[in-house]
């Protein structure tokens, strides 16, 4: 079909000076456009308008569209089946089109209207109305074309152009000319009747439509203007029905065409039946274009409103939104359904408070709803009556949901998935727009279907999400924000683009001499067997550094045991030991990237050079460790090579960017943490996961330190009592002394008994609590007994268990170390 010129081709004139398309060329259909602002009144009126409807550019602008597109008596009934056939008393999609001039029109329309037109007497014409969206004052877009032309005049290639409309899309874009104020606005507004149209594109094709009039069939949209006046085109009535409107038409003086061919009805139920195909392959088009469950919702529902319906209503099963397995069994009237979208056309906030979206609720036996969520089959309702308005409105508690339903027509489609409903969408169409009807019926299961499918795999998708979260975080470890002579800050960002689950980790461990264990590992390789590999080398490094293995000594039994698990995994990890009252730390790596420490004394940050290692799993491979001095305040920083390795780039890159920001001053460990991962974090190309661990070595000062040595005598246990009360009166903690006196002669009894030679040693030790120690050289760990009335002994343990914050005992490499702690009392 022709695009349309430039130039100014009149219509030529038939009998009784209407208009016909015989000079026309052919694919041309002249065309009248019309805006209309927010107040019903025209503010463009286009030559092809000025041509059809008698009526000047001058004398038409800021006058009421209504009087100057007035209806004049009712259309001659035509055959059911025939282009723009009569459809209960008037013919078209939507309201007539004397009540679509308001400017208040929501949804497309369209139709067939006979007209008074100046000099012409009257004028049948086809109509088709847009709602404009925008800032601006135009609120619509009527075009009107001659429909006898179209029909008698143009012959049936121009018959056919009129329906290809239907499938190409008007594209009535707006000339950028200066004797229509604002066309420059409604030409960028353009897309958003045509989405898929530019602004400039829109303008280009379809200069002409605003100064000549003439529409253009453009072939490379697919974006589609309902054309056909509705969606549903049945088979004809009967010639009982026919006849029974030509007598109407004859006692009211009006005549009645002949019956159309039979090729027309078919042409047209075709045309139907072809427009709603297109839509269901649009529908799909624009939904499930992620696998986020609250975003495909909103798409589902966005996609049929305004075009199908008018207001869309959908619930979910609950186990769905809660992102569980999949539900089991029919639902029933217990059965919780939560509202998860609502897109409508009516005034904003209409629906917001009597039918919030988030609120769950089960449905009754006797409504359309329960039928359908039970039957998995639409429920079709062509007219909500009074009776059944009260029924479902009854279901929410103190809100009248009446008027905003009442005299609707109504759609319930199932949203299923394997024979199971996860849902329903309730649709329903404002009282002047055309009832729903089987078509529809069978058009609202279709995409009902379709949306059941996207919805479950966004569902399937939410859920698998869910356990890997939550298997991730059950590996992760809950790490106290201070430690003895220490605060600690982590994050861990799963992988961005492979999923939530990955080999990732970091811990940190309690050892003797208030000492702390800081770990950070990464099991090569992403998903379940890397997580699984993960847990169990975690648990392997809590286990022995528990036992006080030197650094170097535990990524050596690790090797071991990653070898013994078997060979399909490789994983580097670097292991530290602070130990606050030496002010050092000693660390051991096993191929992985090397720690930053940042010096608070100047704020200079620099990578440590250790020894890289053999990652774990290689085997056979010697470890080293390296003791490197601190100072309070200094900080270390731990990551895994997710943080700064990004494809394609140097890894050196990453490494003086982490650097760079881990020096940076901040407020909080917390703050600091955010502030690499920010620095870091954005630059594109992260495929891994990240684990990051940030520990300000605080220290303790020498006077927060307290040490004795006990001979293996039993006399020393009194002495052991002496020195703790004096020590605890210096540090102004003289409300502790009791219950520590106490739980230390337990400690010091069992330590001087079982010790083979070597003196016994106890230290106190000041910091955010009180922690009590006592070191012997004895290997068996003592036990919490159950001592009876007559038992002289196995209560010492209890004793220390009850009055103890906390308390535990560990191996070490000369012996044992048997610990408790006291809460400090507030000053």
């Amino acid at each position: 079909m022709d695009r349309g010129t430039e130039r100014d081709v009149p219509p030529g004139r038939g009998a009784g000076g209407r208009a016909v398309a015989a000079d026309v060329p052919a694919g041309r259909v002249p065309l009248a456009v019309v805006v209309v602002d927010h107040d019903g009144l025209v503010s463009h009126w286009s030559r092809g308008a000025r041509r059809l409807l008698g009526r000047a550019k001058e004398e038409a602008i800021g006058r009421p569209a209504a009087d100057l597109l007035p209806v004049a008596g009712a259309l001659p009934d035509e055959a059911d089946g025939a282009p723009y056939r009569p459809h209960g008393g008037y013919d078209g999609l939507g309201p007539p089109l004397e009540s679509s001039l308001d400017g208040r029109l929501s949804y497309p329309a369209a139709g067939r209207a006979r007209l008074a037109v100046p000099e012409r007497d009257r004028v049948d014409v086809l109509w088709w109305a847009y709602p404009l969206v925008g800032p601006g004052r135009e609120r619509l877009l009527v075009l009107a074309a001659d429909a006898d032309g179209l029909r008698h005049g143009a012959g049936h290639e121009d018959a056919d152009a009129s329906r290809e409309a239907g499938r190409f899309g008007i594209a009535p874009a707006f000339a950028l000319h200066t004797d229509f104020p604002g066309a420059e606005e409604l030409a960028r507004r353009l897309p958003e009747i045509l989405p898929s149209m530019s602004v400039g594109e829109s303008a280009r094709i379809v200069a002409q439509v605003l100064e000549l009039g003439y529409p253009v069939l453009e072939f490379s949209q697919n974006d589609r203007v309902p054309v056909t006046p509705d969606w549903g085109v049945p088979r004809r009535a009967g010639r009982r029905a026919r006849r029974e409107r030509a007598a109407r038409a004859a006692a009211q003086g009006l005549p009645f065409p002949e019956e159309p061919a039979d090729d027309e009805g078919e042409d047209l139920e075709y045309a139907a039946v072809r427009e709603r195909l297109e839509f269901l392959n649009e529908v799909s088009g624009r939904i499930g274009t992620s696998l986020d469950l609250a975003r495909t919702i909103v798409e589902v529902s966005r996609a049929v409103v305004p075009r199908f319906t008018d207001v869309a209503c959908t619930y979910l099963r609950e186990q769905v939104v809660a992102g569980e397995g999949f539900p089991e069994g029919v639902p029933g009237t217990t059965t919780m359904w939560h509202r998860v979208a609502l897109e409508h056309t009516d005034e904003p906030g209409r629906w917001d408070d009597v039918v919030p979206v988030g609120e769950a609720m089960p449905f009754p036996v006797d409504t359309p709803f329960f039928q359908c969520m039970t039957s998995g089959d639409p429920v079709l309702v062509p007219r909500i009556t009074e009776e059944m308005g009260h029924a479902i409105a009854s279901q929410f508690e103190k809100r009248d949901l009446r008027p905003m339903i009442t005299n609707r027509s109504m759609l319930v489609v199932p949203l299923k998935a394997r024979n199971v409903v996860l849902g329903f969408m309730a649709l329903l169409r404002h009282p002047e727009r055309a009832e729903f009807n089987d078509m529809d019926r069978v058009t609202g299961a279709e995409l009902a279907a379709r949306a059941g499918l996207v919805l479950d795999n966004a569902r399937m998708y939410t859920y698998q999400e869910s356990v890997a979260e939550t298997l991730q975080d059950s590996m992760l470890p809950s790490i106290p924000a201070r430690m003895t002579g220490c605060d600690i800050a982590t994050r861990y960002l799963p992988g961005t683009l492979l999923g939530r689950v990955g080999g990732d980790w970091f811990d940190s461990v309690k050892l003797p001499g208030a000492r702390t264990a800081l770990v950070v590992g990464d099991v090569m390789g992403h998903g379940l067997n890397s997580a699984a590999m993960m847990g169990q080398l975690r648990t392997a490094v809590q286990t022995m550094a528990a036992l006080d293995l030197p650094p170097a000594q535990l990524l050596r039994n690790l090797d071991d045991l990653a070898q013994r698990l078997g060979d399909s995994y490789l994983a580097t990890c670097l292991y530290a030991v602070y130990d606050p009252i030496a002010s050092e730390v000693r660390l051991a790596n096993a191929g992985h990237i090397p720690p930053v420490l940042v010096r608070a004394a100047d704020g200079r940050s620099e990578l440590l050079d250790l020894p890289t290692g053999a990652p774990i799993g290689v085997g056979g491979v010697p470890f080293e460790a390296v003791r490197v001095p601190v100072r309070p305040g200094d900080r270390l920083v731990m990551c895994t090579d997710g943080l700064v390795e990004v494809r394609g780039e140097d890894i050196g890159v990453g490494l003086a960017t982490l650097c760079a920001s881990a020096a940076h001053p901040a407020a909080s460990m917390d703050d600091a943490c955010d502030a690499i991962i920010r620095a870091l974090n954005t630059r594109g190309g992260r495929k891994d996961d990240v684990a990051l661990l940030m520990a300000r070595l605080n220290g303790i000062e020498p006077d927060d330190v307290a040490e004795w040595r006990l001979a293996r005598d039993p006399a020393e246990v009194g002495r052991a009592r002496v020195v703790v009360r004096e020590q605890l009166h210096e540090w102004g903690l003289a409300r502790l002394t009791d219950p520590t006196e106490l739980m230390v002669s337990e400690l010091a009894t069992n330590a001087v008994r079982h010790s083979r030679g070597r003196p016994v040693e106890l230290r106190l030790v000041r910091g955010d609590t009180l922690l009590c120690e006592v070191d012997d050289d004895d290997h068996d760990l003592p036990t919490l007994l159950s001592a009876g009335p007559a038992d002289e002994s196995g209560r010492g343990l209890r004793v220390v268990s009850t009055l103890a914050r906390e308390w535990g005992a560990s191996r070490t490499n000369t012996g044992k170390t048997v610990w408790f702690e006291l809460t400090l009392p507030r000053r």
